[in-house]
């Protein structure tokens, strides 16, 4: 019988290797698959054993194919009760399309009509659709209007083999990593490298394959079931010994093993999940599992190895810089520790590998989905024509050191301001040098680095390089440890992305500011819960609040709730839609011996809660919304060009005679409609909202004092 074996797009000529090293006749290599010639019995091998394979289609039927009624009597040349119980079920699965079939899912129904049709005519029973676990699944393709029926012996495809419940983003499938497995020479490479280690494991995919093909053990056999399982043409008789003999070759694989495998992760999670999927596939006893960071990474044997590891692509804001640290981390500890080595890394962000700083011996393309990715091997040879500098030690060259006087003028230039105000927040540097685009903050004993996310036309490389000059320089001159620099990328945001999570590290430190204690995150959100820019502004709503009745409108974390009430604020009320931030906002109050009684807080889409009627009425209101905003909380999109005189329409409604707006707002192009606003005394502020360490920055926001006329 002729079969065609489906495989990822670019690993074709793998899976034609494969499946000739399993006896199988090969007969043609086509595009995302290949087809062969052979018997029920090649099938099954195929099923239980090919590392690489999706599916395998055992064709029925070809026929030229244009309309509906075409495809009906195609379908219908097929003796189904060959093949499926009269009451049993089936699935169709269909692709392609011609000038009259279009829409795939109504060529699969006009499929399944023309079978169950058919049936119903001989037996008078009526087989049903099963789309979990059907008695048949039907694949068919129609191109160039030619028609292809086919029987899917698989059922669901081949990658699955039964022993991953759980993975994480961007996941790789298995047959996959087994690709990257056999490019990177295993299992062979197992009798001169008995090691194999991935030092990001994830949920463990290369592990768990790696130690299937150096135990013989057939990816088939966790399966319950396969599409021949309920098909009439199943001959147990032949199933059955290929079974049998699949667990004995396991059992033989297992005892014969001698190969060490390591899995290391810093996410004790994703680790837990990986231990899981090891255990159903029933080896996870073979595998040592640990936490460990980057920065700790060495062989976990003596002698060499192999290590392959697939790096987290770069999902989130400020990600492509961390993981090119990562990769540069790596690199480092590769060249130091891991001399006689095989390394594989499989990257969906290939730019990113070149910050690793090996040359690759060899690289191929393949696909994680409809990802392009690349797999670079490289050979870590045991003796070095060069020395490595001593491990921790950093030498800045000659722009580097530009940089780091810079920061050190900066640094004498805000010395007297800082300590006369007792500020440990504060700005340092703002991409004063266009070599340098970053903006570098201190929060007390930490120091926040945002990178301007560079032009297209940038080499990435030659702009991380240059970046990780500004870290190494900010740790040296500011007597920083480097695990309390924070890296974050600052790029144009969409709506209401620059105020969410970005991690999950849950570490929170307090800092002081005019005698306010705060809660600040440098790690887990695109800022920090404090805007340095904006601190003259809570030091003047602190003056003036004393036996007011304050009202902070998108109050964030509540710093400047927490400025009124240390200054005598007779009540506070925080407004804001994120209940994530109305919490934060809870616990700076708290901090500061404020909770409950006159200080209220409410969850609220702030436009809206505008619009409302409430008879309270405030002496000093603050309002500083997002420059835009499209939250599926809010009823509608916010535009602060746009909307502005809606919304301080809205916060003088709420506002006592005598009482004092402060509205402002970080749109570098803003303008305040004056005109609307006619009826209010309005006096733009901005320049003395601005402190030194902001003056280098003057458009950063706009501020406006606004009164009821007389």
């Amino acid at each position: 019988m002729n079969l065609f074996v489906t495989c990822p797009k670019g690993i074709e000529g793998l899976l034609r290797e494969e499946l000739s090293a399993l006896g199988v006749a090969v007969t043609k290599e086509t595009p995302a698959g290949v087809s062969v010639e052979g018997g029920l019995e090649d099938a099954y091998r195929i099923c239980l054993w090919s590392r690489l394979a999706n599916r395998v289609l055992l064709p029925l039927a070809e026929a030229d194919v244009d309309s509906a009624d075409d495809l009906y009597r195609a379908v219908q040349q097929v003796d189904w009760l060959e093949h499926l119980r009269p009451a049993g079920t089936l699935m169709v699965d269909f692709t392609g399309r011609s000038s009259k079939i279009v829409n795939t899912h109504f060529g699969a129904q006009r499929v399944k009509d023309a079978i169950v049709d058919q049936v119903r005519e001989k037996t008078g029973s009526r087989p049903a659709v099963d789309r979990r676990q059907p008695d048949l699944r039907i694949s068919v393709h129609l191109g160039r209007g030619k028609l292809s029926v086919a029987l899917d012996l698989s059922g669901e495809s081949l990658h699955r083999r039964g022993y991953r419940k759980q993975a994480g983003l961007a996941p790789m499938k298995e047959n996959l990593a087994a690709a990257v497995l056999y490019r990177a020479g295993w299992p062979q490479l197992a009798q001169s490298h008995p090691q194999l280690l991935d030092p990001m494991c994830g949920s463990g995919t290369l592990l768990i394959e790696a130690v299937l093909m150096a135990a013989d053990i057939a990816p088939g056999l966790l399966r319950q079931r396969f599409g021949f399982s309920r098909w009439l043409g199943h001959d147990k008789s032949i199933w059955k010994p290929l079974l049998q003999e699949a667990g004995e070759r396991r059992e033989r694989g297992l005892e014969a093993l001698q190969v060490k495998f390591f899995g290391r992760d810093r996410d004790p999670e994703v680790l837990q999940r990986a231990q899981d999927n090891a255990a159903r596939a029933g080896i996870g006893e073979l595998i040592d599992w640990r936490e460990q960071d980057m920065v700790e990474l060495s062989p976990p044997l003596e002698g060499p190895g192999l290590l392959v590891t697939n790096p987290p692509y770069a999902e989130r804001i400020g990600e492509h810089s961390e993981l090119m640290f990562m990769y540069r981390q790596m690199g480092e500890r590769l060249k130091r520790s891991f001399g006689g080595w095989q390394v594989a890394v499989f990257s969906g962000n290939p730019d990113q590998c070149r910050a690793i700083g090996l040359k690759a011996d060899r690289q191929y393309k393949l696909y994680n989905g409809a990802i392009e990715c690349r797999l670079f091997l490289y050979t870590l040879y045991a003796e070095r024509d060069r020395p490595l500098p001593e491990e921790g030690v950093v030498q800045l060259n000659e722009q580097a050191q530009m940089f780091a006087n810079r920061l050190k003028k900066n640094i004498k230039a805000l010395s007297k301001w800082v300590r006369r105000e007792g500020i440990e927040c504060y700005r340092l540097y703002d991409a004063d040098m266009p070599e340098y685009a970053v903006a570098v903050d201190r929060y007390g004993d930490w120091v926040q680095v945002q990178e301007y996310a560079p032009p297209r036309s940038v080499d990435p490389l030659k702009a991380f390089d240059r970046l990780q000059d500004a870290v190494a320089a900010v740790s040296q001159v500011l007597e920083v440890p480097p695990e309390r620099v924070v890296l974050k990328q600052r790029k144009r945001q969409q709506g209401s992305s620059q105020y969410e999570r970005q991690g999950q590290s849950d570490y929170f430190f307090e800092v002081q500011e005019h005698g306010c204690r705060l809660r600040v995150n440098l790690h887990d959100y695109l800022d920090t819960g404090l805007f340095l820019d904006h601190r003259p502004v809570r030091r003047m709503i602190q003056a003036q609040a004393s036996g007011k009745d304050v009202l902070n409108l998108f109050c964030y974390t509540g710093a400047a709730t927490v400025h009124a009430a240390v200054g005598g604020a007779a009540s506070t009320t925080s407004v804001d839609m994120s209940a994530t931030y109305l919490a934060w906002a809870m616990k700076n109050m708290s901090l500061n011996g404020f909770g409950g009684g006159p200080h209220h807080f409410i969850q609220a889409d702030c436009t809206r809660w505008l619009q409302e009627r409430h008879p309270q009425r405030y002496d000093l209101i603050f309002m500083d919304p997002p420059t835009f905003s499209n939250s599926k909380r809010m009823a509608d999109v916010l535009d602060i060009q746009r909307d502005h005189v809606a919304l301080v329409r809205g916060a003088m409604a709420r506002l006592r005679p005598g009482g004092l707006l402060i509205f402002s707002n970080n749109y570098r192009r803003f303008s305040l409609d004056y005109e609307a606003l006619a009826e209010f005394d309005i006096r733009d502020i901005t320049a003395q909202t601005l402190d030194p360490d902001f003056k280098r920055s003057s458009g950063i926001h706009v501020c406006f004092e606004i009164r009821h006329r007389g």
